[in-house]
């Protein structure tokens, strides 16, 4: 690996963090399109890493800050962890079933509604 690398990872997972602190995203809205881009991997690789990295507990002093404050409602983020396990699970499953390109429209389709939805129709 070479330190243009390391140095891009490092940005990443900086600017990722941030971000997942800030307004809550970080994986794959923030990780996976700067994997592609900056690093040149594969979709499935690039979503790949975007779990792998969340697997530690990663967010552990974001989520305490928002814990501190009162803004987490733990009995509904546990009952969504759980179910967030199985659907990744088979999410998975039918991800490295999709062609590249397919996978990458797909995944910005995703990303352009949530965009159009936050930026037109946010109260």
């Amino acid at each position: 690996m070479t330190l243009s690398t390391i140095i891009i990872l490092i940005i990443i997972g900086l600017a990722a963090g941030m971000l997942s602190g800030l307004v809550g995203v970080g994986g794959g809205i923030i990780m996976v399109p700067l994997f592609v881009i900056f690093l040149g991997v594969t979709q499935h690789n690039a979503q790949g890493m975007s779990l792998a990295v969340m697997l530690p507990p990663v967010t552990f002093l974001a989520v305490y800050n928002y814990h501190k404050a009162g803004d987490v409602d733990w009995k509904m983020a546990l009952i969504v962890s759980v179910v967030f396990i199985i659907g990744g699970y088979i999410g998975s499953k039918f991800a490295l079933k999709i062609d590249q390109l397919t996978l990458k429209k797909i995944f910005g389709v995703m990303m352009l509604i949530a965009a159009i939805k936050l930026i037109f129709f946010s109260k």
